[in-house]
C-alpha cells in the first residue's frame, strides 16, 4: 500500500479553506486534527437514520445504534490489539482515563507510597497524581529529561523502588515529540512489581500500538487528535488490572443489582461508563479508525518525519532560532523559541501568512522550566500536510523574525 498526501487532503473539507487571504496551513495537529468526511458521514448518518440510547432498548434504532457503540470499542480494540472488547473503557477523553485510573488505582494508596513520572509529561498526566499527593500523602517522583529531550533512563531505574506504585509517562511527547522506550520502561517497572499507564494521545496518532506486545497495563488516548470528534477517548486495560479497580463514577449502566441497602457493580468495560455515553463521538471516532486503516501508516509516518526534516534543514543555520527537543527518532512535532520574540507574538505573526500553530507551556509547565522558558510555539504536522506547507512554515517564519530582528 502507498501513500500519497494529495489524495488524502481531498478528504477534509476544511483544507480547501483560506486564512487572511492565504491557503491554510494547519500545523496545529498535537493539539486536534482535522477530520475526514468519513468520520463527518458516520456521525450524520447515525443521527439522521438510528440515533437511540443504547444497551437495555428494546426496539429498533436502540439495537441498531447500541451495535454501531460496540462496533467502535472493537475498532478500538482491533487498533491497540487488545485481546477483548472488555479491555476498552470509552471515555470523554485521553484525561479523564487517565483521571479514571488515578482516582480507583488510587483509593488504595497510602501516605509514603511512590508515582514515578516525567518531567515531559502533559499536566493531564500529572494533576491526577498531585491530587492523590495532597489528599494520601503519595509521593511523586519525576524522571529528569536529557538536554536534547530524552528521558534520562538511568535516572529513571534509580527511581524504581519497593514503594513504587504505579509509573505513568508519556509513549510520546506533546512537546518534543520524543518517543519514548515504552517497552524497555514497562519491564524496569513489572521488574519492581509496579503497573505501568502510557499516556498514547500523541503516539497513538503516528504509531502502530499493540498493548500486548507492550505488556502494558493501561493505554490512554485521546480520539480528537486521532482524526476523530471531540468528546471522546478510550483507556485500555489489561482484563484482570480493570476487574481489580473499583469504579470511578456512579449512575446508571455502571451497576450490577442497586436496593436501598447494597449495590453490586457490572463487570469492565461497563463498570467505568456510568451514565449516557458519548454515542454519536463513539461512533465518529470508530469512523477514525476505520478510516485509518485504509492507510499504510507506516507510509504515512514516513511522510511525517520527511515533513519534520524538511523544516529542519529549511531552518539550518537560523541562529536566532531555538528548537526545544531534537531526540533521535522523534516524531514530527517542532517546538521552538525566537530570538526576542513572545511565543503568542510569533504565533500570530504566522497566522497573518495562515500557517496555525500553537503557543504557550502545551500543558507542559515543569518541561518549560527544565528548559528555561515560560513558553514556545510548536508546530505539530499531520499526515495531510505536505512538503508546500512545510516550505510555506519555513518561509513564513523567517517573515516573522524580520518583524523581531
Amino acid at each position: 500500500m502507498s501513500f500519497d498526501p494529495e489524495s488524502v487532503r481531498e478528504q477534509f473539507p476544511i483544507l480547501k479553506r483560506q486564512v487572511n487571504g492565504r491557503p491554510l496551513v494547519y500545523l496545529d495537529n498535537a493539539a486536534s486534527s482535522q477530520k475526514p468526511r468519513a468520520v463527518m458521514d458516520a456521525m450524520t448518518r447515525l443521527m439522521e437514520t438510528s440515533y437511540s440510547n443504547v444497551h437495555r432498548g428494546l426496539h429498533t434504532l436502540a439495537n441498531e445504534t447500541t451495535e454501531a457503540y460496540e462496533r467502535a470499542r472493537a475498532s478500538v480494540a482491533r487498533l491497540l490489539n487488545a485481546a477483548s472488547t472488555s479491555e476498552i473503557v470509552f471515555t470523554k477523553g485521553g484525561t479523564e482515563a487517565i483521571n479514571l485510573v488515578a482516582a480507583s488505582f488510587g483509593r488504595s494508596l497510602v501516605a509514603g507510597d511512590e508515582i514515578v513520572l516525567s518531567q515531559m509529561e502533559h499536566h493531564a498526566n500529572i494533576v491526577p497524581w498531585h491530587f492523590l499527593r495532597e489528599r494520601q500523602g503519595v509521593v511523586l517522583r519525576f524522571v529528569p529529561v536529557t538536554d536534547d529531550g530524552r528521558l534520562d533512563m538511568d535516572a529513571y531505574r534509580a527511581l524504581l523502588g519497593p514503594r513504587t506504585r504505579m509509573v505513568a509517562i508519556s509513549h510520546m511527547s506533546n512537546v518534543l515529540g520524543t518517543i519514548n522506550p515504552a517497552r524497555e520502561i514497562i519491564e524496569a517497572a513489572h521488574a519492581v512489581g509496579a503497573p505501568v499507564l502510557l499516556d498514547g494521545c500523541q503516539a497513538i496518532v503516528h504509531l502502530n500500538v499493540d498493548v500486548q506486545a507492550l505488556d502494558v497495563d493501561f493505554y490512554a488516548f485521546s480520539g480528537h487528535k486521532l482524526y476523530g470528534p471531540t468528546g471522546i477517548g478510550a483507556l485500555y486495560g489489561k482484563a484482570e488490572r480493570l476487574a481489580a479497580l473499583p469504579p470511578y463514577q456512579g449512575g446508571g449502566e455502571m451497576i450490577g443489582v442497586v436496593t436501598q441497602d447494597e449495590i453490586t457493580y457490572a463487570d469492565p468495560p461497563h463498570r467505568f461508563e456510568a451514565g449516557t455515553p458519548a454515542i454519536v463521538e463513539a461512533v465518529g471516532l470508530g469512523a477514525a479508525i476505520e478510516w485509518l486503516e485504509g492507510i499504510d501508516r507506516e507510509a504515512a509516518a514516513v511522510h511525517e518525519r520527511a515533513l519534520y526534516q524538511r523544516v529542519v534543514e529549511g531552518l539550518n543555520g537560523a541562529n536566532w532560532l531555538r528548537p526545544i527537543g531534537q531526540a533521535p527518532g522523534k516524531g514530527a512535532i517542532f517546538a521552538f523559541n525566537v530570538e526576542g520574540a513572545h511565543a503568542h507574538d510569533i504565533a500570530q505573526i504566522l497566522d497573518r501568512y495562515g500557517v496555525a500553530v500553537r503557543a504557550g507551556t502545551h500543558c507542559a509547565e515543569p518541561l518549560m522550566r527544565r528548559f528555561g522558558v515560560t513558553s514556545s510555539a510548536r508546530a505539530s504536522f499531520a499526515l495531510y500536510n505536505t512538503l508546500d506547507e512545510a516550505d510555506a512554515f519555513v518561509d513564513a517564519l523567517g517573515r516573522a523574525r524580520t518583524f523581531f530582528a
